[in-house]
C-alpha cells in the first residue's frame, strides 16, 4: 500500500513518484490550507489564548506592583514572546502544508507528505473500507480514510495528515483542504467507478474446448 522505497525517484508528476500506469488518470491534487491546519493540528488559537492569559497575568500583576508604567515595561516582553510563538507554530503548519500533495486518481489516493523528510502513501480504492467528511465553515474540511484490516500505518509518520483521536488504528487523511464537500463527492464516485470495473479472466483454452 505504500510506496515508500520510491520517495525519492524524480518526479515526472507533482506527488506521483513514479508516475501512473496507462489507463489511470489524476483527478483531483490539492494540499492542505496552512491556517486551517495551524488551527486544527497545531491548535494554534489554543496556544494563542495561553499564551495571552499569560501576558495580561503578567501585565496586571506589574499595574497592581508598580501602575501603568511597569505594567507596560512588563507586558511588552510577554507580548512579544507570545507573538514570535504564533509566528513559529504557523510557519511549522504552513511548511507542512507547502510540502504535502493530495491526489486522488481513478484508482487510487496517494499522499506525498512529510516537510523534512519526504515520503509517499499509496492508497488503492480496494484498501478503503469507508471515507468520512469532517466538514467545516468556509467549505474546508478533512476526509478520513479508513483502511481494511491488514494494514497498520505509523501514527508518528502520518501525522498530521490523519484523522485525529485514532491513534491506534490510525486513518490517513487529506486533512484541512479546501471544498472538501466536492473532493469528498469525486473521491465517493471515483471508488464506486473503480469497484464497479468488471473482472475479466482468462479460461484455460481445454475448459473452453469442453464447454463446446
Amino acid at each position: 500500500m505504500s510506496d515508500r522505497n520510491r520517495d525519492f525517484d524524480f518526479e515526472l508528476m507533482p506527488g506521483v513518484p513514479a508516475g501512473l500506469p496507462k489507463g489511470e488518470e489524476i483527478l483531483w491534487q490539492g494540499k492542505p490550507q496552512a491556517m486551517a491546519l495551524a488551527r486544527e493540528a497545531y491548535k494554534i488559537n489554543w496556544i494563542a489564548a495561553y499564551m495571552l492569559a499569560i501576558v495580561v497575568w503578567r501585565a496586571g500583576g506589574a499595574y497592581a506592583d508598580g501602575g501603568a508604567a511597569l505594567m507596560v515595561a512588563t507586558g511588552l516582553p510577554y507580548l512579544a514572546l507570545a507573538l514570535a510563538g504564533y509566528a513559529v507554530v504557523y510557519l511549522l503548519a504552513f511548511a507542512q502544508a507547502r510540502a504535502s500533495i493530495y491526489t486522488i486518481t481513478s484508482a487510487r489516493v496517494i499522499l506525498r507528505i512529510g516537510a523534512a523528510l519526504p515520503i509517499t502513501y499509496t492508497i488503492p480504492f480496494l484498501r478503503i473500507g469507508t471515507a468520512r467528511l469532517d466538514l467545516r465553515p468556509g467549505g474546508t474540511g478533512t476526509i478520513a480514510l479508513e483502511i481494511t484490516e491488514g494494514a497498520r500505518l505509523s501514527f508518528a509518520v502520518l501525522w498530521p495528515h490523519l484523522r485525529p483521536g485514532f491513534a491506534k488504528q490510525t486513518q490517513p487523511a487529506l486533512r484541512c483542504i479546501a471544498d472538501a464537500q466536492n473532493v469528498a463527492r469525486l473521491l465517493a464516485d471515483a471508488a464506486q467507478a473503480k469497484l464497479n470495473e468488471p473482472v475479466v479472466t482468462m479460461a484455460p483454452v481445454g475448459a473452453v474446448l469442453a464447454a463446446e
